[in-house]
């Protein structure tokens, strides 16, 4: 709820395009790891970040994406060694990524209809975000909690117009 309640000063609508919603979120850097790091490495990364997915890039460009349902799936249930299995073996690829101009309720369609948790945003060959399923909620409650006032004031006579 919080988040939401910040996002809710501005209008927020849930066709807005991601950019939108880039452009408020309080941590914009693109946490990125290479191909040839350990995953020990990138669940280090991710911990210390507070986040759930990295890009993985190589020469500048995205390669992958790994997250903490990899490192489940892929490490922990195959009996692997954080230590010793590198991000390559584990990433998701090729990479579901989506651009700016993409609405959020494409993005939400997307992510659940692909069962993916972390969307990178792209524009031409740089990850210029990442959004998650929290960033997409949490905007569509702010989207509602926004739309309930607007109709309580309409109700109550104090609609401007």
């Amino acid at each position: 709820m919080r988040a939401a309640t910040a996002l809710s000063e501005s209008t927020v609508r849930f066709e807005d395009p991601v950019r939108t919603l880039l452009s408020k979120k309080r941590a914009r850097t693109v946490w990125s790891i290479g191909p040839e790091a350990t995953v020990y490495q990138a669940i280090e990364m991710m911990s210390l970040k507070e986040i759930g997915a990295l890009a993985v890039t190589s020469g500048g460009l995205l390669v992958g994406i790994v997250s903490e349902r990899d490192y489940a799936r892929k490490v922990i249930l195959m009996g692997r060694n954080s230590h010793d299995t590198h991000v390559r073996e584990i990433m998701t690829t090729p990479v579901l990524f989506v651009t700016q101009d993409k609405s959020l309720d494409d993005c939400m369609r997307l992510m659940t209809s692909r069962r993916v948790r972390h969307l990178p945003v792209m524009e031409g060959d740089n990850v210029v975000g990442i959004v998650s399923i929290g960033d997409i909620v949490d905007w569509m409650l702010a989207s509602q909690e926004q739309t309930i006032h607007h109709l309580q004031n309409y109700i109550a006579g104090a609609y401007p117009g």
